[in-house]
């Protein structure tokens, strides 16, 4: 046999070796989060009114607990009026719970279990929500802090983030208290004060409760939902959020002696400055198909279409592939690696004068798998040579630890978010921040979940305008949350 016949033949074995090892990895890939056969037997959510609950939200709503970045700006007021609102509104609840109040106005409500020796349950809903930025109240369909019940909704600010929540939360508990349940496994519900401004209230609430020995079964809190038009398989599916990025902000700072600008060295510190924070970001983490992000696109590849589940059960020969298209957008890609972003400059204060000393703000958010360590590291091996002295600002933290995907809590807020199986859930990551992180040190297990239904392109009103929970939400949450707390406390 002639050489080139050899070697075609040579070529056409290895084509078919190659597509036979497809072909069987593809045929047996399988969920990494697949139920592992134990049935949940969801309770049953007792009687409640979703206008009721929707007037509540209205109420709530016009309380503005408004989070400033600087606390001094903010009305104490406001927040004193949200707990008398909460007790006058519901008293069953406040008669079955204990309250107390820590760094000032954080809520921590215990609903004592008959069982003392069981691990608790522990649900957070914040309080506070963001300003309205200043000359956009007029894009309002209604005035923000307004509360309006229109169109199927209720309209403002904190709607969703996160009074929708906080109330569904209190209306199911109030329900469930009202009925006479009473939970086998004690309940501990925490609403930190200050979540939009870094969290310090829910902080404090986790080393109090650390403080008494307590060691959740599992905490839920805001992060993720049901995405009505999800890409990956064009149908609703629920994300439930198994971890969350670190958070740091970067001060670079380049020291220069200042003066006239009519008589400029050879480099000013404005330029030392920019050269360090363009070498910073031209150093970004590498994108890895790995940890939560990665583990959403496993999971729902097993419902998804052949092509899809040929090239995600194949990462070994498409893992760039793959990391191309995961990344093709910018929250796509925030769940593969450590972000850098530049966000604040200062220089001189006048046009005319060179700076004594410029600086810059980087916000990072860290990945799983990576510490502020590897990040500090790789910021100064970036600017080696530069005259610029780096530190971090404020509270920075660590990404969270991962929860499991099979754990009875899993199971409990998996298959109240699947809808009994109609839809598909997975696990993802949280690229934002929430008061559940300084939990780690009472739980194990940390779900980020708020059970709403929403198009992608809504998320857009969250912390912007026209901000507005529908009252089919609104009832789908307080659902949802009395058939949690009634399922996973019993």
């Amino acid at each position: 046999m002639r050489t080139a016949g050899k070697a075609a033949l040579g070529a056409a074995g290895a084509i078919a070796i190659l597509a036979g090892v497809i072909a069987v990895r593809t045929a047996t890939f399988r969920s990494p989060v697949a139920a592992d056969g134990a049935a949940v037997a969801l309770a049953e959510a007792p009687a409640m009114d979703p206008a009721l609950a929707a007037r509540h939200l209205s109420e709530a709503i016009r309380i503005a607990t408004v989070s400033h970045q600087d606390a001094a700006d903010n009305d104490a007021a406001q927040w004193e009026a949200l707990h008398r609102w909460l007790a006058a509104t519901y008293p069953a609840a406040h008669a079955a719970m204990r309250r107390e109040t820590v760094a000032g106005h954080t809520l921590i409500y215990s609903w004592l279990g008959s069982d003392p020796a069981l691990p608790p349950v522990v649900l957070m809903a914040h309080q506070d929500v963001v300003p309205v930025t200043p000359g956009t109240e007029r894009d309002w369909t209604h005035p923000p802090f307004a509360g309006v019940i229109a169109d199927g909704a209720v309209w403002g600010r904190g709607a969703i983030d996160d009074k929708g929540s906080l109330v569904a939360l209190f209306e199911a508990v109030e329900a469930l208290a009202a009925e006479g349940f009473r939970p086998r496994r004690t309940l501990i519900l925490v609403s930190g004060h200050d979540e939009e401004t870094g969290g310090s209230g829910a902080r404090v609430a986790a080393a109090l409760l650390k403080s008494r020995g307590v060691r959740a079964q599992f905490v839920l809190d805001e992060g993720m939902a049901t995405i009505k038009d999800f890409a990956l398989l064009g149908r609703p599916t629920a994300l439930i959020g198994v971890a969350e990025k670190g958070y740091a902000t970067l001060r670079v700072t380049a020291p220069a002696p200042g003066g006239h600008s009519s008589a400029p060295p050879a480099e000013t510190g404005v330029e030392t400055l920019a050269r360090a924070v363009l070498a910073i970001s031209a150093r970004p983490d590498p994108m890895r198909f790995e940890g939560p992000g990665a583990d959403m696109v496993r999971t729902l590849a097993a419902e998804g279409p052949l092509m899809t589940r040929i090239v995600v059960a194949n990462q070994w020969l498409f893992g760039p592939l793959l990391v191309r298209q995961v990344a093709a957008t910018p929250a796509g890609a925030a769940t593969l690696h450590t972000t850098i972003a530049p966000t604040m400059l200062k220089g001189s204060p006048k046009e005319n004068v060179l700076p004594q000393d410029a600086t810059a703000w980087i916000n990072y958010r860290i990945a799983p798998g990576e510490t502020m360590d590897d990040v500090m590291a790789r910021a100064r091996e970036a600017t080696a040579g530069l005259k610029v002295e780096m530190a971090w600002e404020g509270h920075a933290s660590n990404p969270s630890p991962i929860a499991s995907t099979r754990s009875d809590g899993w199971r409990v807020i998996a298959a109240l978010a699947g809808d009994g199986g109609r839809t598909p859930v997975a696990p993802g990551l949280v690229t934002g921040g929430t008061d559940s992180r300084y939990m780690s040190p009472i739980a194990d297990d940390i779900y980020r979940y708020q059970p709403l239904i929403l198009e992608m392109g809504a998320l857009g009103m969250i912390h912007g305008t026209n901000e507005h929970m529908t009252i089919a939400n609104l009832q789908r949450m307080t659902g949802f949350y009395a058939r949690l707390i009634a399922t996973a406390t019993r």
